[in-house]
């Protein structure tokens, strides 16, 4: 342990919804990364600080020291180089590897990253068995789930990758590591509740609905309301497109159609209510899109802290943060 709190580096940082769950926790960051300059806007009025920019350009010996590694990184193909074995080469040229690079030279007691999960299948497979053969190859062990957001009372459908490593030599070898994924809720939570009413702005044009939006009587895209009791379909990068086959729209406004407001994206996406958005409003959906169901990650890090909690216990005789547990 670094000291008395469990610190974290976020990289690949977005908005900072991994940073929030950790943060919930009692948790410290105490360095991010993130290039895209529109999120590091948003990351720098919510926490106080702009997020480092290219990961591949950081130095990880200038990084401080810290205990768990997170990382929502971007998937990119991997490359098997001809017949050279070995990790480094495998996933030489992604962005993965810049992780690796850091691990090697950090050693931090826990890694925590999350991705699509259409990760497992990329290159029928190859892609994931080369993630989980480095992260083995750097001395974790692995635990690994698909977790979908509604089993977390959010009000959306979101599945995504988890994966939480922790280092062997940390821990005392695997047999002392001890580590549960968070239990599911059978309890749905309906979006309605979080829907706006009259809502000025956000319009969908009566041409755009009369050509594009109801050109086809196919039940699409879902059209919703304050009454409406289900989570809603996976929020995309690309809302701000108005695309029929994907898309969330409220019955409301102005033209009787709407898009998604601010309050309400913070809602699907388990984001407290005043988290700040300080950019366009296509930029907005971007950056929701591309984020974390934060409940989901609250929890998680719960699990990790616990974890964490029993290997400090055990070597200082005392409960050093089992108090910045939620």
């Amino acid at each position: 342990m670094t000291s008395e709190v469990v610190t974290f580096i976020d990289l690949f940082a977005g908005i900072g919804g991994i940073r929030l769950g950790f943060e919930a926790n009692g948790c410290k960051c105490v360095f991010s990364s993130e290039l895209d300059k529109f999120a590091q806007k948003t990351y720098q009025v919510n926490f106080g600080e702009t997020p480092a920019g290219d990961i591949t350009k950081i130095d990880a010996k200038e990084m401080p020291d810290f205990d768990i590694l997170t990382a929502g990184f971007p998937c990119q193909p991997f490359s098997s180089i001809g017949k050279r074995e070995g990790f480094a080469n495998k996933t030489q040229g992604t962005l993965f590897f810049d992780i690796v690079g850091i691990i090697k030279e950090k050693n931090p007691p826990v890694i925590f990253l999350e991705n699509v999960p259409g990760l497992v299948t990329h290159d029928e497979g190859r892609t994931y068995e080369i993630i989980l053969g480095a992260i083995d190859e750097l001395g974790y062990k692995v635990y690994e789930k698909i977790l979908d957001s509604v089993d977390f009372e959010v009000p959306q459908y979101r599945k995504r990758i988890y994966i939480v490593g922790f280092k062997r030599d940390y821990f005392g070898g695997d047999s002392k590591i001890f580590f549960n994924f968070p239990k599911l809720s059978k309890k749905r939570v309906g979006v309605g509740k979080f829907i706006e009413v009259g809502v000025k702005g956000y319009t969908i044009t009566k041409n755009l609905q009369e050509k594009y939006i109801f050109k086809k009587d196919d039940g699409r895209p879902l059209i919703i309301d304050s009454t409406y009791d289900k989570p809603v379909k996976t929020l995309v990068s690309t809302y701000h497109k108005i695309q029929r086959l994907t898309g969330i729209f409220v019955r409301d406004g102005e033209t009787g159609l709407r898009l998604l407001t601010e309050n309400e994206c913070k809602a699907i996406m388990g984001f407290p209510i005043d988290f700040k958005i300080p950019v366009s409003r296509t930029q907005m959906y971007r950056q929701f899109g591309n984020s974390v169901a934060v409940p989901v990650i609250t929890k998680i890090a719960r699990e990790i802290i616990k974890t964490l909690q029993k290997e400090t216990d055990k070597e200082l005789g005392q409960n050093t943060i089992k108090q910045y547990i939620t």
